[in-house]
């Protein structure tokens, strides 16, 4: 038999070396689990068995909510409800100093939080808003920061298909993590509206204020319960039926989707190329995700048959270590993934490896993930290679250099890691929520 750690290096080997000759991650580690099954398991009848049962982990009902959470996203998108409640909360604002940075930080939590997709909130608020703040006279910190940063949230407040996937990869219950991404991720929004309020007092020049048209409070109530209510309403219908345990994630995440359907029916925004256009974007990513799983689940499946998984545990937990610093070298591990690879790509290559090692620190796994989640969250806009901020570039006005939109984020990754911080501190944050699940 060989010994762990070659085995480890044969499984990783492939997979890099697959990686850099061009293939797609999902077949990648399809194409690496093939070879590795026909080495450790036996030639044919490993690769059958392997395949097997990777078929066999698509048959989970805890995968359900991703096409139905993309589906809410896209439509919201489509529709054009997320611009209808951006406008009003523009106008509910009034002439309160750097206005726009904080309707992009409350705007975009938000349609974050609806949408769930952080690189389709992204390139939707940096095309609309950045051009109109520059317009205003905003410095481009002000204007491009917040978007980078409630980009992010999408990963960490539910409904997320994100987190699905990475409750279905680590094989924890998916409604508890959904619900326990609630608190941190409105606590970071909090951090980010604190950050634009310090900002605009150290250099008032960087959010001039300008004329806006007075707006009677009568129409301010009634667009605020027609364009904003409504959709944060759809949010707090979800967060709820999984809390009172009056429905799973899978059917939460149907009403959450028909809602939306609903609400673009009575707002006469649900038209035929909308309703195209919203379930091929679904179907795009769903079956990328799928083949994520089976890719995935393999993967770990070759990891605990060769002996690699069970030895790289071994071998970390020798170490007299305390567990927060083991937590703070996985923390360090996925930070700097994030600098060369995609979110999905690290979940793929890390959960067989930090799950099993969390929960033999004794770690709460709940927990664990909303800290995975928020390292993918700041890794998203971690220069020099964070995806989002690459989205921002391809949506920002010209002559937007890439070190602008690097010191912006700046700023928002810190929060980001505060709230790690608070997290490892005060753990409840993550856990309290939850604990009243079913």
């Amino acid at each position: 038999m060989m010994e762990w750690y070659w085995a480890l290096a044969f499984l990783l080997g492939m997979v890099v070396i697959l990686m850099v000759a061009g293939m797609p991650i999902a077949l990648t580690f399809l194409g690496a689990n093939i070879i590795g099954a026909w080495f450790f398991m036996g030639g044919n009848s490993g690769v059958i068995q392997i395949l097997s049962n990777g078929f066999g982990s698509l048959s989970s009902f805890s995968l359900v909510p991703i096409p139905l959470f993309l589906l809410m996203g896209e439509l919201f998108f489509r529709t054009g409800l997320g611009m209808r409640m951006f406008n009003a909360i523009d106008m509910l604002l009034g002439k309160v100093p750097g206005r726009l940075s904080y309707v992009t930080v409350i705007g975009g939590t938000g349609f974050a939080t609806v949408s769930g997709s952080s690189m389709g909130s992204t390139a939707l608020l940096g095309s609309v808003l950045v051009p109109e703040m520059v317009r205003r006279g905003y410095k481009k910190h002000m204007a491009i920061g917040p978007i980078l940063g409630t980009g992010g949230l999408a990963i960490i407040i539910p409904p997320s298909a994100l987190s699905v996937l990475l409750a279905t990869l680590a094989k924890i219950d998916v409604g508890a993590l959904l619900v326990a991404g609630i608190i941190p991720g409105l606590l970071l929004a909090v951090l980010y509206l604190i950050t634009v309020w310090i900002q605009t007092r150290i250099d008032p020049s960087a959010a001039p204020s300008y004329d806006v048209p007075a707006v009677p409070w009568s129409t301010k109530l009634r667009v605020l319960l027609t364009d904003v209510v409504p959709m944060v309403a759809v949010m707090a219908f979800l967060v709820a039926m999984l809390l009172m345990g009056w429905a799973t994630p899978s059917e939460s995440a149907a009403f959450g989707a028909l809602a939306v359907i609903v609400l673009g029916l009575i707002y006469r925004c649900l038209s035929w190329e909308a309703w195209r256009l919203s379930v091929m974007g679904s179907l795009k990513v769903t079956l990328m995700a799928f083949l994520i799983v089976f890719g995935s689940a393999t993967f770990s499946q070759l990891l605990a048959f060769s002996g690699a998984s069970s030895g790289l545990i071994q071998w970390s937990t020798s170490f007299d270590l305390s567990p927060i610093y083991m937590l703070l070298a996985i923390f360090m591990v996925l930070l700097v993934l994030g600098t060369f690879m995609e979110q999905i790509s690290i979940m793929m290559l890390t959960v067989p490896f930090f799950f099993p090692l969390a929960q033999s620190l004794g770690f709460d796994l709940i927990w664990f993930g909303i800290v995975v989640l928020l390292a993918l969250e700041i890794s998203f806009s971690t220069p020099p290679l964070g995806l989002l901020l690459f989205v921002m570039k391809g949506v920002a006005p010209a002559g937007t250099t890439m070190r602008e939109i690097y010191l912006a984020a700046i700023p928002y990754i810190l929060c980001s890691m505060f709230l790690v911080a608070l997290l490892i501190v005060f753990p409840a944050l993550a856990t309290w929520l939850p604990s009243y699940l079913g």
